[in-house]
């Protein structure tokens, strides 16, 4: 294939919609309980090769349905990644490059529909449960932005002046502060048992409960019901705790009655910071895939069949219109989405879709571009554009061994490639570099 087939080839699937790649499931209408932990890393399960720390409840889900061993956050920190999942698009094209905190007076543009506007529309209760990190003035929490309900922390776990040697932030019930500074040892459990109540209230209605857990990010706390149970110390206990909360949840949606009508999916936010990426390189704030590839878990009995292991890759940009799709919904018509519906993912064993680019940004920089098994590092260190580095994803997992010399025609596709993406975006982001996202 040359260059210009090659380039037309990947460019017409990256502007291909969600409908041209997954058709509607059987039915729709599903409940979604979406678990999104903080900072947990890709080695951090045991359904992902951890020795130390126990997942039995995560990797029971696994079991029961699909584990994604391929799958990334859209950014390595926090802010635009989440703002990637519930808006199915880079964070380049809302403003949300940076990591937020009480000192930022911006937020979510209202001209961005998260995921539980779409499912609102469709008649759903949504609540978010923990850490929002969307913008913390009025305007910007997630009450004005398709959830019914809140309650949680607007930004990371470690921000706000320190009272009493803790982070003085705030824990808020809808858009009312309720406790400050929120008791974080016992954080995972309120917030299980929170989300636990949404769906009792909401049992004989659609619902959709996004659970955020603000842990394992620093600082790591858990209760002391919890407290030295793990081999992998504090941190192991708080992913304990969250594993605790998951087997909670299902179990609350088996004694209900709606196990086979809720899609539970568990996954995080970037890659880790205390916690393990495995034998991945590198860790969160960077592009290598310790810094993005995550956990992804998925179940739904009847709908997804149990013990998929899918390589496909995909990232969570992928949620939206998938979500939309379970839904009965449309994602919006009139932006870019720049995610795509995984349906058929999910529910066929051994499905694939056509490979599609996957950009790598830090803020605004876009320090790499992958195109299935080849990923092209662009440029980082503050240098603008150092010499780039390829690395085969199939074959080389830990990203150790740089292919550039020895593919120079890859590197020059996935070069254009970049450069026509950053093109497309009108100024907003740039190639190589690496501005800090914090």
């Amino acid at each position: 294939m040359n260059r210009r087939t090659f380039l037309k080839t990947i460019l017409a699937s990256a502007m291909m919609g969600p409908a041209a790649f997954a058709a509607r499931p059987l039915r729709t209408g599903f409940n979604f309980v979406l678990i999104n932990c903080d900072d947990l890393g890709y080695g951090d399960l045991s359904c992902y090769g951890s020795d130390t720390i126990r997942t039995p409840n995560i990797d029971a889900l696994a079991k029961r349905g699909i584990r994604f061993t391929d799958f990334d956050a859209c950014a390595p920190v926090c802010t635009p990644s989440r703002a990637g999942l519930l808006t199915g698009r880079y964070a380049v094209r809302s403003g949300l490059t940076r990591v937020l905190g009480p000192v930022n007076t911006y937020g979510i543009p209202q001209s961005e529909k998260t995921v539980a506007e779409i499912l609102k529309d469709l008649r759903y209760a949504t609540a978010l449960i923990g850490k929002w990190h969307l913008g913390h003035l009025p305007e910007y929490l997630p009450t004005r932005h398709g959830f019914d309900y809140y309650f949680g922390i607007p930004y990371s776990n470690n921000m706000g002046d320190r009272v009493n040697g803790r982070p003085n932030c705030p824990l808020m019930r809808n858009e009312e502060i309720v406790e400050q500074p929120a008791i974080q040892e016992i954080l995972t459990e309120r917030y299980t048992y929170e989300a636990i109540e949404f769906i009792k209230q909401n049992k004989h209605r659609r619902f959709f409960v996004y659970l955020a857990h603000n842990m394992p990010h620093n600082p790591v706390s858990v209760s002391e019901r919890f407290r030295g149970r793990s081999r992998g110390g504090l941190y192991g206990d708080a992913v304990e705790c969250i594993d605790w909360g998951v087997g909670e949840i299902v179990r609350a949606l088996q004694e209900l009655g709606l196990e086979s009508d809720t899609v539970v999916m568990f996954t995080s936010d970037n890659g880790p910071n205390a916690g393990s990426a495995g034998i991945l390189r590198g860790k969160k704030g960077g592009v290598f895939e310790g810094g993005v590839r995550v956990p992804f878990v998925a179940a739904c009995p009847g709908l997804i069949p149990q013990g998929i292991v899918c390589h496909q890759p995909t990232t969570n940009l992928d949620l939206l219109p998938t979500i939309a799709n379970l839904a009965g919904g449309r994602v919006r018509q009139d932006r870019t989405i720049d995610g795509r519906d995984i349906t058929v993912l999910l529910t066929r064993p051994g499905a694939r879709l056509p490979d599609k680019p996957f950009f790598y940004f830090v803020t605004n920089a876009l320090q790499a571009v992958r195109v299935g098994q080849w990923k092209l590092h662009l440029g980082r260190d503050d240098r603008a554009l150092p010499r780039p580095e390829l690395y085969n994803l199939k074959l080389d997992i830990r990203e150790c061994i740089d292919r550039a010399n020895d593919y120079p025609d890859v590197v020059e596709n996935l070069r254009r490639i970049a450069e026509e993406f950053v093109s497309s975006l009108n100024g907003t982001a740039h190639i190589g570099g690496s501005d800090a996202p914090f």
